[in-house]
């Protein structure tokens, strides 16, 4: 182990990403975390979110939580960040399709769709992923300032990380080994009755054409599969183990959903809660064009948030043990700037209110929420240039 550190700090220290990725010791710095309910939110940079008259309960509760004044998504689109946020990895996937499910493939019954042109292969063992350049645009970024070469569009990283080997596990693999639970919150999933394969994406294999016959292309498209990274993986999709199978995929409505959880106090140790595309600021294509119209879907989004934030505390869960809110955003909507987003932490036992202009991005996240449930580093968030957020989460000491 002593020699992977050294190897791991000279790469750091060369100033390029490190190439270790894998499962490693448990990161430290952060004291034990019960419950984390993580609210993920869409494409809107931080400067679009902050300052906003469309998002006044944000804008108020930026000031309340723990705010991450130098937090940045990894990469583009949104599924790689999502699944980096949860993984440590871009796990070699480059766009949102949807993912091929074993022993039925692809099934692609939404109007309009091409999810399935590129259908991902479920995600299982050992691979490498795809290197993620560090395209920093200086004329627009005048904080990290100039640099060498052309300003690059749509800006990735600002970490370049080299392709790196991939164990294929989330943090909800590392979560039910240790006999600890999670859940995947996705709004408005659809059901059987609905289509399950409806939206800007796919849920499941499970649902015939058939179900295709009242509907029409003017239906919304709220719920996305790119918004729910777990089912890419094949102990998922395979639905065979009692702790990690699509039973832990749920609505927020519903028995066993978000909203009955939260009132009840039986909730998972990692609430991954993802609101529909109307909800999460991305807006959705088809139906109604309010939820297509920025300045709408961020209203609607910061309603949703102020709702979701306020069910949690008022949930018994978050007065029992140590338990954090985190809200982020995935990624900037590709402009040419800064991929620069919003990222908060709200603790029940830690400060509150206290900004960290420390450079942080997804990966920090991974590494912070493991160090916080005392799990081994996934990836890339076993990199020695991965800073653990230990200002944010009130820890109890700094290793």
């Amino acid at each position: 182990m002593k020699r992977i550190a050294v190897v791991a700090s000279l790469i750091a220290s060369l100033g390029i990403g490190q190439a270790l990725a894998h499962e490693g010791d448990a990161p430290k710095g952060i004291g034990r975390l019960d419950h984390v309910f993580l609210i993920m939110m869409e494409n809107h940079s931080a400067a679009e979110i902050l300052g906003n008259a469309n998002a006044p309960f944000i804008n108020q509760y930026v000031k309340s939580a723990n705010l991450a004044t130098n937090y940045w998504a990894v990469g583009h689109p949104s599924l790689t960040n999502y699944l980096e946020v949860v993984g440590g990895s871009n796990f070699a996937v480059t766009d949102d399709f949807w993912p091929n499910w074993p022993n039925g493939g692809c099934v692609d019954n939404a109007p309009g769709s091409t999810g399935c042109n590129g259908a991902i292969t479920p995600l299982s063992g050992n691979g490498q992923d795809v290197a993620t350049p560090r395209t920093v645009d200086p004329t627009t970024d005048p904080q990290i300032g100039p640099q060498p070469g052309p300003a690059v569009p749509n800006n990735w990283s600002i970490i370049a990380y080299p392709q790196a080997t991939y164990t294929a596990k989330t943090i909800a693999d590392q979560l039910a080994a240790t006999g600890r639970t999670w859940k995947s919150y996705q709004e408005s999933l659809p059901g059987l009755v609905d289509g399950i394969n409806y939206a800007d994406g796919l849920y499941s294999n499970l649902s015939p054409a058939s179900t295709w016959t009242a509907k029409t292309p003017s239906v919304q498209k709220l719920y996305a599969v790119k918004h729910n990274p777990f089912v890419y993986f094949r102990n998922v999709q395979e639905n065979r183990d009692a702790a990690m199978d699509l039973s832990h995929v749920v609505d927020f409505d519903g028995n066993n959903g978000l909203w009955a959880d939260l009132a009840s106090g039986h909730l998972p140790n990692f609430a991954f809660i993802a609101p529909n595309q109307c909800h999460d600021m991305h807006s959705a294509g088809g139906g109604s064009p309010f939820c297509n119209q920025d300045a709408n879907v961020i209203q609607m989004g910061d309603a949703d948030v102020k709702k979701i934030v306020a069910a949690i505390k008022a949930s018994p869960t978050w007065k029992e043990g140590n338990n954090a809110i985190v809200m982020l955003w995935d990624e900037n909507d590709y402009a040419n700037g800064p991929n620069q987003v919003v990222l908060t932490v709200e603790t029940n036992h830690g400060p509150n209110g206290k900004p960290s202009n420390r450079q942080y991005n997804h990966y920090s996240l991974t590494k912070s929420l493991e160090a916080g449930f005392g799990l081994p580093c996934l990836n890339h968030a076993c990199d020695a240039s991965t800073e653990i957020m230990y200002d944010l989460f009130g820890s109890r000491g700094h290793d």
